[in-house]
């Protein structure tokens, strides 16, 4: 694709992912808006296949290879649910799957990444370069690269969470929304901006990794040090380029949540709403119940579930919050 991201996009998009992406729920608690005195919709994409919004846009885009590609396959480079939603689509589509993760991915991550049939290549998130690594396998191989965020086809099949949010509660006035490069939030504004005039698009971030935030305070993408979050599908260092072009233009404003915030809103999900999701899918709940997202009827994305039992219990148990 090129040219801007467009709504027709975003709906060709949903008609390619039909009977293979889950309409996921938009969930309702009666506690949650008493404690803070709003409407609030939760988009579950903690039940997405594979647990994570992610499989929208990897299927959207390894779809339209061609044959001759995807026989010979696809690299991805991910902090662990793109990765996952890479493997899965290929898997899909007959195709094989290289995923460059970080070393010290949350095991639940890497285990379904292995049981989706991907091959793993693990680099330091510290001391490498995710990118440069993936270019590399890419070029040697003969393989597509199908970048988390920097590609307006996964762009446009994030987005479609906001169709379907806005088809299921065509009268929310605000949407919360995580962000790390940028992608999900950048699909979503082009499809409720065209939707709903008026709309407001709030970004959420963990307060270590506020790129985007101060990227936009600056008018241009500034690269922050590798942040330390529990949130580490968060922990970007800089807004995609294309996704910083559409979010500049589109949101509204970008918020930030804490560790401790984070959990809070995790551990409220699972003991009210009986939903579990991992600290990245639980910013946007954490904004709002922080009091950081002003509106009388807001939409969040719950964006993933991707979590270990054993981190699971000793985080909502009380635990110090730790980055890994």
């Amino acid at each position: 694709m090129t040219g801007p991201l467009r709504l027709q996009d975003v709906r060709d998009a949903a008609r390619r992912l039909a009977g293979v992406a889950h309409w996921t729920p938009l969930i309702t608690s009666r506690t949650l808006d008493a404690r803070v005195g709003r409407r609030v919709r939760l988009k579950c994409e903690n039940l997405q296949r594979m647990g994570a919004f992610k499989f929208r846009g990897a299927f959207n885009a390894i779809s339209q290879l061609a044959p001759r590609q995807l026989e010979r396959g696809v690299v991805a480079y991910s902090s662990g649910n793109h990765a996952q939603a890479v493997a899965l689509a290929c898997r899909q589509l007959g195709s094989t799957a290289v995923v460059v993760i970080p070393n010290d991915v949350a095991p639940a991550k890497r285990a379904a990444i292995s049981g989706y049939g991907a091959e793993i290549v693990c680099y330091d998130r510290m001391t490498e370069d995710r990118a440069e690594i993936c270019a590399q396998i890419a070029e040697q191989r003969g393989l597509a690269m199908v970048a988390p965020f920097e590609d307006l086809q996964v762009m446009a099949g994030q987005g479609t969470v906001a169709l379907e949010m806005l088809h299921d509660e065509p009268d929310c006035d605000v949407l919360a929304v995580p962000v790390s490069g940028g992608g999900l939030i950048a699909g979503c504004a082009v499809a409720a901006t065209a939707l709903r005039r008026g709309i407001r698009i709030i970004g959420v971030e963990p307060s270590a990794g506020d790129d985007t935030r101060r990227s936009l305070v600056a008018g241009r993408r500034i690269t922050i040090p590798v942040p330390l979050s529990i949130a580490d599908g968060l922990r970007s260092q800089t807004p995609g380029e294309l996704t910083f072009a559409i979010n500049r233009r589109l949101l509204d404003d970008v918020v930030t949540v804490d560790d401790d915030e984070i959990v809070d809103a995790m551990r409220f999900a699972f003991e009210r709403l009986k939903v579990v999701l991992e600290p990245s899918g639980a910013v946007g709940l954490a904004a709002v119940l922080a009091g950081r997202v002003a509106g009388n009827r807001i939409g969040v994305v719950l964006s993933g579930g991707n979590i270990d039992t054993d981190r699971f219990t000793r985080l909502i148990g009380g635990d110090q919050p730790s980055s890994k």
